[in-house]
């Protein structure tokens, strides 16, 4: 089943509503870059919306594959253990969504090769 795409950011969240700018940034720029694909943000703790108010929001909307982009650095309790827990309760609930877990960013070669120009440049 095609249907239409989603992203779900997902990032842990702080009680500090500043601390949410660069996540909503690299979703702003997600939308420019494919107006089509319709991606939200959603938040471990403290922040909302959470990850199954995320999901549901693009279920309603019409997503039906939904990839969740983990936004950390290390690979900690929430990654390994929380996250795919509730990825699979979130399956379970909606069956007919084709969701689908990415690597977090942390591990992805081409973030770790900027964070070293950045450094290496400043």
């Amino acid at each position: 089943m095609q249907g239409t795409r989603g992203i779900v950011l997902f990032a842990h969240g702080s009680s500090d509503p500043r601390w949410r700018a660069p996540t909503e940034a690299v979703a702003a720029e997600i939308k420019r870059r494919n107006p089509e694909v319709r991606v939200l943000c959603a938040y471990l703790e403290r922040t909302e919306p959470d990850l199954p108010t995320a999901v549901n929001q693009l279920a309603a909307a019409g997503a039906r594959r939904i990839s969740v982009l983990p936004i950390f650095l290390g690979s900690g309790k929430h990654v390994r253990d929380d996250l795919p827990r509730q990825l699979t309760a979130l399956q379970a609930a909606h069956p007919q969504l084709q969701l689908s877990l990415l690597p977090m960013v942390g591990e992805n070669p081409q973030l770790i090769a900027l964070l070293a120009q950045i450094a290496l440049e400043n």
